[in-house]
C-alpha cells in the first residue's frame, strides 16, 4: 500500500561531470520507515554498495557514492536520489527500496553516463610499465582508473574494431572476459584466423593476469603540447609551470579523438609513457601508417629526448 510510485523515466542519461536526479516518489508515508539508496553490482562479493539511508528527518551518506549523493526534498512525499560530478563508474542500476518493518517495497532506475555509449568515447589498449600480461582483472580495473576510463564492454571493442583497433595483445574487459581485436591476420597474431574480435573467454579474475582494454568520453579539458628534450621530472616541472599536469593516457586518447589532436612528437605522460597522436599519417611522422595514439614504451625517465603532454 505504500509501493513507491513506478517512475516516469526508469532510465536517467546524464553526461560525466554533470548532477543528475533519480526519481523515486513515495505514494503514502507509513508511521515508521526508512528509504534506503542502493547501487546494484552483481559482481560485487560481500556487502552490498549502499548510498544512502533516510528517515522522515534526517539522512546518512555511505560508501564513495555517498559524498557526492543528496536527498532531492522537493516535497512531503520526495524520496528521489541527486548524485552531483557525475563518473564513468557511476553507470548502472539504482534501487529506492523503502524499509517499513519487515515489508520492503522498490523500485530500480537506470542511470546511463552518456560517455557509455560506444560513439561518445574512445576505446584504448594499455600495458603494465613492467610488460606484457601483467594484470589481473583488479589491477586492470584500477589501471583504467588511473588513466582516466574504465574498463571496457565488448560492444565498446567492438566498435572500435570496426572503426580500425588492431590489437595483438588480450585485455580485460568489464565482464571479467578476455579479447584482442584483429583487422590484419598475422602470424603472431593468431595465423590464418579470419579478423575480428578472437576470445579467450572469461579467465579467473585474481589469477590470471592479461593486458586490459580501457574506455573514455570527452574530458572538459583539453590536452596540449610543449616542445623541448626533458627528462620526465623536467616535463612535469614544464606542465606545472603552464598551469597543468602532465596528461594521463586515456585523456591524449580523448583529445586525439574529440578534439583531432595531431601532433608528430613524442611527449611524456603522467605513468612514465612517451607517446604521440597521428590524425593524418605522413611519412616524417615515424612512418606509421595509421592514424591513432603511437607508444614509444616506458623510456629511461632520465633520457632528455622528449616533449611534454600537458592537461589543463
Amino acid at each position: 500500500v505504500y509501493l513507491l510510485d513506478p517512475p516516469v523515466y526508469a532510465e536517467v542519461v546524464g553526461r560525466r561531470g554533470d548532477n543528475v536526479t533519480l526519481p523515486c516518489i513515495l505514494r503514502e508515508k507509513p508511521s515508521h520507515y526508512k528509504v534506503k539508496w542502493t547501487k546494484l553490482e552483481p559482481e560485487r562479493v560481500g556487502s552490498e554498495n549502499i548510498i544512502m539511508i533516510s528517515n522522515a528527518h534526517a539522512f546518512k551518506p555511505y560508501g564513495h557514492l555517498g559524498p557526492r549523493a543528496s536527498l532531492r526534498n522537493a516535497h512531503a512525499m520526495d524520496a528521489s536520489l541527486q548524485l552531483g560530478h557525475l563518473e564513468l563508474e557511476d553507470d548502472g542500476m539504482y534501487r529506492c527500496e523503502l524499509v517499513n518493518g519487515i515489508e520492503d517495497e522498490n523500485v530500480v532506475i537506470t542511470l546511463r553516463i552518456e560517455g557509455w555509449l560506444p560513439f561518445l568515447g574512445v576505446v584504448f589498449p594499455y600495458q603494465s610499465k613492467h610488460g606484457r600480461y601483467k594484470f589481473t582483472f583488479h589491477e586492470a580495473k584500477e589501471a583504467c582508473a588511473e588513466q582516466d576510463g574504465t574498463l571496457a564492454t565488448y560492444n565498446q571493442l567492438y566498435r572500435a574494431w570496426t572503426e580500425g583497433l588492431d590489437w595483438c595483445n588480450a585485455g580485460w574487459l568489464r565482464d571479467g572476459t578476455v579479447h584482442y581485436p584483429i583487422i590484419r591476420p598475422r602470424p603472431v597474431c593468431g595465423g590464418e584466423l579470419l579478423p575480428g574480435i578472437r576470445s579467450y573467454g572469461p579467465k579467473n579474475k585474481d589469477v590470471d593476469r592479461f593486458d586490459t582494454f580501457c574506455f573514455t568520453s570527452q574530458t572538459s579539458g583539453s590536452v596540449f603540447y610543449k616542445s623541448g628534450s626533458f627528462s620526465f621530472e623536467q616535463a612535469e616541472h614544464t606542465c606545472k609551470h603552464q598551469g597543468a599536469e602532465l596528461a594521463l593516457v586515456g585523456q591524449l586518447y580523448a583529445a586525439w579523438r574529440f578534439q583531432n589532436f595531431d601532433q608528430c612528437d613524442g611527449g611524456w605522460l603522467k605513468d612514465g609513457s612517451v607517446r604521440f597522436p597521428i590524425i593524418n599519417p605522413r611519412k616524417h611522422c615515424g612512418g606509421v601508417p595509421d592514424a591513432g595514439v603511437h607508444s614509444f614504451g616506458f623510456p629511461n625517465k632520465m633520457m632528455h629526448l622528449y616533449g611534454a603532454y600537458c592537461y589543463r
